[in-house]
């Protein structure tokens, strides 16, 4: 008979929510919500659901790999472990330990993921990424008009009378949010939805605005404008707790409202509707992470940011400009496990430009790269580039579940655990306050070790074991000793499965922020001419690029999948996706096209094949092809997307992205 035990979704999502996960015979054959858990309530998603699929598929990587002669042999684990520690300890001797690329993303949002930085840092440091393909911009952003990255709690949201939905489709992403917004909307809450996609979210808004993509930051300017003009900004607010505003008036004394208008495709009556829903105090402003994935995407933020000041929102219950939520994540001691003072050297690379930055390393050149929680092959984007990068080293080391893009292209293929295989904690730093508890539940398939495991091998035999003599258990409570000392413990997490982490509930109520003035700053004081406002737009757009622009008339945007954490789950669907490209209405009117045609979409860096779709009340010219699909499958449609950059350097430019399209047999 089945026994039922709580776990917890280990996926970087928005949500993290509380499982109940059906076993029998050593075997989760049934993944549900669990009813208990204070926010999710017994309500997950399919990708959730599919975590008993990922555990159980046939295609499970069960032992170690080696590519020989272009073919992959399988090796034992003492094979693979001391061949890639004799690589690691000859290049360290020849070249220095930062020939070593350490390339990483947030697969999995465990705590004891981040072992791998320990690994990396006792072996004397290697080259890291830095900055983020998914929101990054947007928290640099934040740091520079608050100090840091906070957002209100989940109930706080039924004290609003007005919810602005910024770019961001919580019904595809973020379902516990979409609830909260249902009953609020009951309460008597107006829902506002700004996108350039008409989508699940916008469907139960009071008003949907459609605006061009990546001129948010604009829409947001002009908003403040016509705030201004009407003469309904928080006087108070900004006076006393407010640095730099004469910067914001006269940089929007620059432009028109016309123009505005004009650019952003939004009817000047919208915007004064928006200047009377913000001013109707409190309203609530939560955006998405798509936002900023532009190379003006830091820019935007902080104007959105602007508005919510300028129209007194900050610091009260019902408002806030609800982007992330950083001081859950600060609430452990990651830096106890990371041991970042035992590296000697250190190199960083940008995430977004890693494979470049690997083809022009020099002193030293990039000889290995090792691969944890993440798939770059399929993600990261100017694939092709990627794959000349990762292709061009001595020695690729995947460590994975599955026979994923990247790791086809391995040496070395080292299989690992799934969440249900191993104990960690879990949480996430987008929506709610809670951890949750993940036990070990059932035994790994053939020899696939855990993450721990493979690193404490690896250490021990390039001379730093000690650094790993600590069990599961004792590394977990390193990263809580911090709310130990406020009487939360592992122990109680265990019993209780989920604990409300210490954080502040309605983020700069006292008006104090962390900024280098400690006032919400218009102007970042610390960043110069830099730290200034600016009107800025899309860098492939008519505005900063008129020939681009009408070689490639079209915006592609690249959303969140609906049945897939990013690239994690299209081979585990029961039929074989397909790439599917949706298209304004307007697109396929002007080129013929219909439902299912056989589409190119193509620009200078490269192309995709897919069948066609078309999205009703899409904002015109714009195309959207949903991110991860696997090469297999049609994708990745990072083949199109360029490895800049955003304004502060810390975010992509994913969404930044003119495309052209054609019907083909």
């Amino acid at each position: 008979m089945a026994e039922v035990l709580k776990s917890a979704c280990p996926l970087n999502c928005w949500d993290s929510c509380g499982l109940l996960v059906s076993i029998e015979n050593n075997k989760v054959i049934k993944v549900e919500g669990d009813p208990s858990h204070p926010i999710t309530k017994g309500k997950i998603c399919g990708r959730g659901r599919m975590l008993e699929t990922r555990t159980n598929s046939p295609e499970r990587l069960l032992y170690p790999l080696k590519k020989v002669n272009g073919e992959f042999q399988q090796i034992s684990w003492k094979q693979a472990l001391d061949e890639i520690s004799l690589k690691l300890k000859e290049i360290k001797e020849q070249y220095g330990s930062t020939a070593v690329l350490h390339s990483h993303d947030y697969a999995n949002n465990g705590i004891l993921k981040n072992l791998d930085q320990r690994f990396f840092n006792g072996y004397g440091g290697v080259t890291e990424i830095y900055g983020s393909l998914c929101w990054g911009a947007g928290i640099e952003a934040q740091k520079w008009d608050f100090g840091d990255a906070y957002g209100h709690e989940p109930e706080d949201i039924l004290y609003s009378k007005n919810i602005i939905i910024w770019g961001r489709n919580v019904a595809r992403t973020n379902m516990h949010f979409y609830e909260k917004l249902l009953e609020a909307k009951k309460n008597g809450a107006k829902i506002f939805v700004i996108d350039p996609l008409y989508n699940a979210t916008a469907k139960i808004a009071d008003e949907y605005i459609s605006v061009k993509p990546g001129m948010d930051g604009l829409l947001a300017a002009g908003i403040i404008k016509e705030i201004l003009r009407l003469g309904m900004e928080d006087r108070g607010f900004i006076d006393q707790y407010t640095y730099g505003f004469e910067d914001l008036e006269n940089l929007i004394n620059t432009i028109s409202l016309e123009k505005i208008s004009e650019m952003t495709e939004v009817p000047i009556e919208t915007i004064h509707l928006l200047a009377k829903v913000f001013t109707d105090k409190p309203t609530s402003t939560f955006m998405g992470l798509g936002l900023q994935r532009y190379k003006n995407g830091g820019n935007t933020i902080r104007l959105i940011d602007a508005l919510v000041a300028v129209s007194g929102n900050i610091g009260i219950a019902g408002g806030g400009a609800n982007y992330a939520n950083l001081q859950v994540g600060q609430s452990f001691d990651v830096a106890n496990l990371t041991k970042s003072d035992r590296k000697t050297s250190h190199r960083q690379f940008s995430i977004m430009k890693q494979a470049e930055e690997v083809l022009a390393a020099i002193d030293p050149e990039i000889k290995m790269i090792i691969v944890t929680c993440g798939n770059p092959l399929t993600q990261v984007p100017d694939s092709s580039i990627v794959e000349k990068a990762f292709s061009s080293v001595s020695t690729l080391v995947v460590i994975e579940q599955f026979m994923t893009d990247t790791a086809q292209l391995a040496d070395y293929v080292l299989p690992t655990t799934t969440s249900f295989e191993e104990e960690d904690i879990y949480y996430s730093s987008m929506y709610h306050h809670y951890v949750n508890y993940g036990p070990k539940l059932v035994s790994a398939p053939g020899e696939a070790k855990s993450d721990l495991w493979i690193w404490t091998q690896l250490a021990q035999r390039l001379g730093f074991g000690d650094d790993f003599r600590l069990s599961r258990e004792q590394m977990l409570q390193l990263s809580l000793l911090s709310l130990a000392e406020k009487g939360k413990t592992l122990d109680e997490l265990k019993v209780k499965s989920s604990l409300e982490l210490p954080v502040k509930r309605v983020p700069w109520e006292d008006f104090q922020f962390k900024t280098a003035s400690g006032k919400y700053e218009f102007t970042s004081m610390n960043k110069g001419e830099e730290g200034k406002l600016k009107l800025a737009v899309p860098e492939e757009s008519k505005w900063n690029n008129p020939l681009l622009a009408e070689e490639f008339p079209y915006h592609l945007l690249t959303i969140h999948p609906l049945r897939s954490n990013h690239s994690q789950n299209y081979h585990l669907l029961p039929k074989a996706p397909q790439l599917k490209i949706e298209v304004a209405e307007n697109i396929a009117t002007d080129m013929h096209l219909k439902a299912v045609d056989f589409v190119r979409v193509w620009n200078n860096r490269g192309e995709v094949k897919g069948y066609l779709s078309i999205l009703p009340k899409a904002h015109p010219n714009t195309i959207n092809i949903d991110e991860g699909m696997w090469r297999q499958f049609g994708g990745s449609v990072n083949n199109l997307t360029s490895s800049s950059e955003s304004d502060n350097g810390l975010g992509s430019t994913l969404y930044d992205c003119l495309v052209n399209i054609e019907k083909i047999n």
